[in-house]
């Protein structure tokens, strides 16, 4: 599993290093003022999640490009670390990939991250959100792009190209901005 992995991570930066990304959108990625888009996804823990159970509370919808991978698991990590800040400001962390539910477990497991993982192999929601998709041949990935959704549905703020050093203090802040 490590070795693919790792297999995955030379290709991925050999094909971007090399100019040879193939992007897809199945439309333009949604704005600020416009309603979220509902959703029906499964989880890390096989249970389907829908935007609809967290009504009245901030939603943090992040797409990520693969678990197990080094921004992908610096970003979770950090996630992970402000989950107690976020809960404080009645928000909760929802992370998107193509991945299966068998490799959320997988990666949940292995870096002890509680919050939900969905898994959408079929891009259905990232569609959905206009995230784009590149890749080449059989392996694809979603952008890393990240949707602020009020507690009454709306998306507040849209982040593009997102630094996974930094991200999870520019949500909070923006949050906290957001509540004033």
């Amino acid at each position: 599993m490590l070795r693919t992995s790792v297999w995955i991570v030379v290709l991925i930066a050999i094909v971007a290093t090399c100019g040879f990304t193939l992007k897809a959108r199945a439309a333009d990625p949604l704005q600020s003022g416009a309603i979220a888009p509902g959703f029906s996804l499964p989880s890390q823990e096989d249970a389907q999640v829908t935007l609809a159970q967290f009504k009245g509370k901030w939603v943090v919808l992040y797409f990520y490009p693969k678990d197990m991978t080094t921004g992908c698991t610096i970003e979770a990590h950090n996630f992970q670390r402000d989950l107690p800040k976020y809960a404080a400001l009645n928000a909760v962390v929802l992370g998107v990939s193509l991945d299966t539910v068998e490799s959320h477990k997988t990666f949940c497991s292995k870096d002890s991250l509680t919050f939900k993982l969905l898994a959408d192999p079929d891009h259905k929601v990232i569609d959905a959100y206009g995230v784009p998709i590149s890749g080449m041949g059989p392996i694809k990935f979603a952008h890393r792009d990240t949707f602020l959704i009020s507690p009454d549905g709306k998306i507040v703020k849209v982040w593009t190209g997102v630094n996974p050093n930094t991200h999870s203090d520019d949500v909070l802040a923006e949050i906290a901005a957001q509540k004033k």
